[in-house]
């Protein structure tokens, strides 16, 4: 590269069309229309790697519609921002247009394809993504800051470049005028794009992407954020699983922890008997009650704000990305990576102010809000001083709870000074630690794009590798030799370090005085399943159709796990059967408390066609119990009741052989 990138802020953007270059300069020759273009967008090279895609693309693959280039990558928090408004850009214009992502790493971690690959399946993302690791689809579009969009015609001709946030207005509105223009020349092809994304085949695992764990130590409680599921889930330190927060639904309601609906929560902390929560993609702290069971929003509004250092009350006040929490002495402390700051709450009356950072992205020491930081994800403190993970700066970074004190680095250096080194402030480096616990005078980090949790001694100032190969793994056995994947926060409790290993999907235990790295071994998942009536998330799938005797009959549900796995001992399997025409086929069975496969139910059939229904769940885990996920499916089976039908109904549920 030329040059660094920067991050862009969605307060400051430009949108440009241009038909003179792909860097954003005028139309040179005013008599070309500008939705026209004059410069031919240059094709992806063929060595890419691409990812939400069974093969390769090139642009000539989409003449005849508009393709929008996102340059991103995965750690930033201006590109997690905008996925919302690609998603419904995607979704209004699915037969239009076509969002190519354009992954251009800042570090390391970021462009091995893997890695990426765990970001598509952690932010849901619905459409192909090229690796384009040594910068050359950057360079060639003349990209300068993530997030970078470029819209292209269905002629295949550059007509807007946009950098920043708030995206989703600037290219509806443009795209309004565009398709109505092309669509009279017969230059538009509309067709959906048919892609074989990442998450197809792919099991669920218990926990999904888990950002952060804390500890409750009076309680000797973990509080497991379970982010991508969308809940928290409160464990025993051996694992028992206690009680869930959250429906599991993607949404924003408050109520009873079974009601209750977050979006990708974040970190937690307990003070008496409230368990305040980041929600970090509803822009909001949210307040679980343990004794009462209820949850309800006390800082923020669900909107994302759009203007720095605007202090404001309780549901009144836009907040941006929050993404961990410390608490002292009635005061809430935020680390708001969307502002670059740490806020400040009164828990009392819920009022918010920022309390470091001036709202800039940079590693600048000094008084508290003239400092700047860069997307802090991860705080603690010692009742002295608050101990901040400063995300994009690869720093640890320390911040006085006198208001007249000052920010302090204790490790790092700058935006782009990041490695994997021990020593003194001058020489150690991380790569974008998430998560920070203190303890005993210690802080212990988790070194995520590093895949290692290290130790970094206050007194001394200096960063030490504990535990990981530094490889993304998954691996048990002795400090070193263990293995993490991109872990994302990790909680002190007892002689136990408790690591949310996020993309492993599992909470791993570092024994102190053993030097052992274990995972945790959940029990009570049945407390995991569906407690009320949901919209069904599984896969569908349609089965040929069969022919049933009109009268008395059966159903017959089998499950078909793959070699090498069993049910999970403890978890109820799911299992719910129902008809489309009540008429045609009743059911003379309920479903029995305990499932034993295969089951059979009584049938009532009356002759004509219709669908049957089998909905399911199935908890199951490896021979030796080291993972265990959850695979929801649906079947449909088309019936026909007549004369000649058979007397049984037989349906086999296919289970996923898991991909980690």
């Amino acid at each position: 590269m030329p040059r660094w990138p920067v991050f862009s802020s969605g307060l400051i953007f430009s949108m440009l069309l241009t038909s003179a270059s792909c860097g954003g300069g005028r139309a040179e020759n005013r008599n070309v229309p500008a939705l026209e273009g004059s410069i031919t967008a240059p094709d992806l090279p063929a060595s890419l790697d691409w990812l939400n895609t069974d093969r390769k693309l090139s642009l000539k693959d989409f003449r005849g519609k508009f393709v929008l280039l996102d340059f991103w990558t995965f750690c930033c928090i201006n590109c997690m921002h905008i996925i919302p408004d690609l998603k419904r850009l995607e979704a209004k214009y699915p037969e239009e247009l076509v969002v190519i992502g354009v992954h251009s790493a800042k570090f390391t971690n970021e462009k091995d394809t893997a890695q990426i690959r765990q970001a598509i399946l952690r932010y849901g993302l619905q459409h192909p993504v090229a690796n384009d690791r040594d910068f050359d689809v950057w360079r060639s579009y003349e990209a300068n800051g993530w997030p970078t969009l470029v819209l292209i015609n269905p002629k295949g001709k550059i007509i807007a470049k946009f950098s920043g946030e708030g995206i989703f207005a600037p290219f509806d509105n443009l795209l309004a005028q565009a398709i109505p223009y092309f669509d009279a020349r017969r230059e538009l092809k509309r067709s959906p794009l048919a892609l074989a994304l990442e998450k197809a085949g792919r099991a669920e695992m218990l926990l999904s992407y888990p950002g952060k764990v804390s500890a409750g130590t009076e309680r000797q409680l973990l509080f497991v954020t379970d982010s991508n599921h969308h809940r928290l889930v409160l464990s025993s330190p051996s694992g028992a699983i206690q009680d869930v927060i959250g429906s599991g639904e993607q949404g924003f309601d408050d109520g009873s922890f079974e009601a209750a609906s977050f979006n990708q929560p974040q970190g937690t902390v307990l003070v008496g008997d409230v368990l305040y929560i980041a929600d970090t993609e509803n822009h909001a702290i949210r307040a679980a009650n343990l004794r009462t069971r209820q949850v309800s929003t006390v800082l923020g509004t669900g909107h994302q704000a759009t203007r720095f250092n605007v202090a404001g009350r309780g549901r009144a006040v836009d907040i941006s990305s929050p993404w961990d929490l410390a608490y002292h002495a009635g005061e809430l402390y935020i680390a708001m990576a969307g502002f670059h700051q740490i806020w400040m709450a009164d828990t009392a009356n819920w009022d918010a102010r920022p309390y470091a950072g001036s709202g800039r992205e940079a590693r600048v020491d000094g008084p508290l809000l003239k400092a700047a930081l860069a997307q802090p994800s991860g705080i603690t403190t010692d009742g002295r001083k608050l101990y901040f993970a400063d995300s994009e700066s690869s720093s640890i970074r320390m911040a006085d709870l006198d208001p007249g004190g000052k920010v302090t680095t204790i490790i790092g250096e700058d935006l782009f000074e990041f490695g994997d080194r021990d020593g003194g402030r001058g020489r150690a480096r991380l790569q974008h630690p998430l998560g920070v616990a203190y303890h005993d005078g210690l802080l212990y980090v988790a070194d995520t794009y590093n895949s290692k949790i290290k130790i970094v001694e206050l007194v001394r100032g200096t960063s030490t590798a504990y535990a990981g190969t530094g490889k993304p793994g998954m691996a048990d056995g002795p400090l070193r030799s263990a293995s993490f994947n991109e872990p994302g926060g990790l909680a002190v409790l007892g002689d136990r370090i408790y690591v949310a290993d996020t993309n492993n999907h599992q909470v791993r235990v570092i024994d102190r005085p053993t030097a052992q790295v274990s995972l945790l071994e959940f029990a009570g998942i049945e407390k995991l399943a569906p407690t009320t009536e949901r919209r069904f998330h599984g896969r569908e799938i349609v089965l040929a159709s069969q022919r049933l005797r009109a009268g008395r009959a059966k159903l017959r549900v089998s499950i078909a796990l793959p070699a090498g796995y069993k049910f999970a001992a403890d978890a109820p399997q799911y299992l719910k059967w129902s008809a489309s025409d009540t008429k045609l086929i009743s059911f003379r069975s309920e479903v029995p408390k305990k499932l034993e496969f295969p089951v059979e139910v009584a049938l009532n059939t009356a002759p004509g066609s219709g669908e049957l229904i089998v909905d399911s769940i199935t908890y199951y885990c490896t021979l030796a119990s080291t993972a265990c996920f959850v695979d929801p499916v649906r079947l449909r089976v088309p019936v026909e009741v007549g004369s000649g039908g058979a007397e049984t109904l037989s349906v086999t549920v296919p289970v996923k052989v898991p991909k980690l």
